[in-house]
């Protein structure tokens, strides 16, 4: 049976799905794509190894070449690793991860989860306290040596699921901002002020007339489908936060949290503001479940210029 697939898709097959940007392209279908378009070399993946470049030479009927040194090098695999000492809680680290293996919440503790770490070293820059540090866990194992296909098939999923949940919070984000402009506009119509309602509302035909007057008549004090599907979606939110908010006061009452709060820049709480500000605007953030303008805790707390601490 003749192969449907792309020669782009063949070649993502072959790639470690690591997601981690150093070949050049944001992710490892893209740069699939750029190899099959004849727009990549073949040899611009370090996590895949001398052993990755022969398997896509081999695809392309083309020889082995050395992987280019301005990707990188081939390495034994690292994970990433949080010093929780030193976590602020800023989000920044889980935002940058391609595949969610960090856990963690605004103004708590973050933590890797060993297992679905690809190493890619993208939470490390965002890092404004530089808590992070990549720690290599396959000895002399290098390339697919060291990360083996179900691991890429697992990771290549967790992408996916991630891509899309994000795209879906875009999607929900751009339908409320539309709603709120479609709002804002109606209230400023001429159409809605009080004399314009009654203007259009006095021409009202008989039988519209003793249309609205069966409906008030049939259904008294009775709510709409529309309105119970709203009363729903509205209690089963309030029910969600009020649960976020009893989960945060029982990791405050254990001391559960981030320990390095009392030493924040200014340079380091505008990053976590500018992160809180997204998390608003996406209706996720704290304040916004709040209904509260988002604060800036830290703003006081700046390091003077010979303040020793980790920044």
């Amino acid at each position: 049976m003749k192969d449907s697939r792309t020669l782009a898709d063949r070649i993502e097959d072959l790639l470690p799905q690591t997601q981690c940007t150093k070949c050049g392209y944001n992710g490892c279908r893209p740069y699939a794509e750029a190899i099959a378009a004849g727009t990549a070399g073949y040899n611009q993946c370090p996590p895949g190894g001398t052993e990755g470049v022969a398997r896509l030479a081999k695809l392309l009927g083309k020889p082995v070449i050395p992987i280019n040194p301005v990707n990188g090098a081939e390495r034994p695999r690292p994970v990433a690793f949080i010093d929780e000492s030193l976590c602020i809680g800023c989000t920044l680290c889980m935002q940058a991860c391609p595949v969610d293996a960090i856990v963690g919440a605004p103004k708590q503790m973050h933590t890797i989860v060993k297992d679905l770490c690809t190493g890619c070293d993208l939470c490390v820059a965002p890092c404004p306290v530089d808590c992070i540090a990549m720690i290599p866990i396959t000895g002399t194992a290098t390339g697919w040596d060291a990360w083996t296909q179900a691991q890429a098939d697992d990771a290549r999923v967790r992408y996916g699921r991630r891509e899309a949940r994000l795209a879906s919070e875009r999607d929900a984000a751009e339908a409320r901002a539309a709603a709120r402009r479609s709002a804002a506009s109606a209230a400023s119509s001429p159409a809605s002020s009080p004399a314009a309602s009654a203007a259009s509302s006095a021409p009202v035909s008989a039988a519209s007339a003793t249309s609205s007057a069966g409906s008030a008549a049939t259904a008294p004090g009775t709510a709409t489908p529309a309105s119970d599907a709203e009363a729903k979606k509205k209690a089963i939110i309030e029910a969600a936060l009020e649960r976020a908010r009893r989960k945060k006061a029982e990791m405050a009452e254990r001391g559960v949290g981030p320990r390095n709060t009392e030493n924040v820049s200014a340079d380091v709480q505008a990053q976590i503001d500018a992160a809180e500000a997204r998390r608003n605007r996406l209706g996720v953030g704290e304040s916004a479940q709040d209904g509260e303008p988002a604060s800036a805790p830290h703003r006081d707390n700046q390091r003077g210029k010979n303040d020793d601490t980790p920044a």
